[in-house]
């Protein structure tokens, strides 16, 4: 077993310190997503436009959905005729909120999802409601 002076020891962690915090200044590690703005609740009248808002951050971007009931939302990016849009924020976008006496489409609870390959991150519950009049 051979013997370290602390002389040693003092210039290998010195070494290493400086490699080390330089290494983290030269690249920026990736790290999972996190949720930097959930949705809020909204209550809007039949055929008026809608904002969800969700922001979320990690490295790479991550890619965001919505989820309705645990359904995934149906956007423009799927069908250019939808009314829902997915902005580059992350935000759900509707051009007009649908709501009729059989068929509610766009009333529910509301979640986004922002996922990239290092994990997922899921937002608070947002609630959509149409106004009665």
């Amino acid at each position: 077993m051979s013997k370290f002076r602390f002389s040693d020891l003092l210039l290998k962690g010195k070494i290493f310190c400086q490699f080390f915090f330089a290494g983290s200044r030269l690249r920026q590690e990736d790290f999972p997503p996190r949720i930097v703005e959930h949705p809020s609740d909204l209550i809007v009248s039949k055929g008026e436009p809608a904002t969800l808002n969700c922001k979320a951050e990690g490295r790479p971007t991550p890619t965001i959905e919505w989820y309705k009931g645990g359904e995934r939302v149906e956007t423009d990016k799927d069908d250019p005729r939808s009314h829902r849009m997915l902005l580059p924020s992350g935000s759900l976008f509707f051009l007009r909120i649908v709501h009729g006496r059989k068929s509610r489409p766009d009333e529910g609870v509301y979640v986004c999802v922002a996922r990239n390959y290092l994990g997922e991150a899921v937002s608070h519950n947002a609630s959509l409601e149409v106004a009665s009049k």
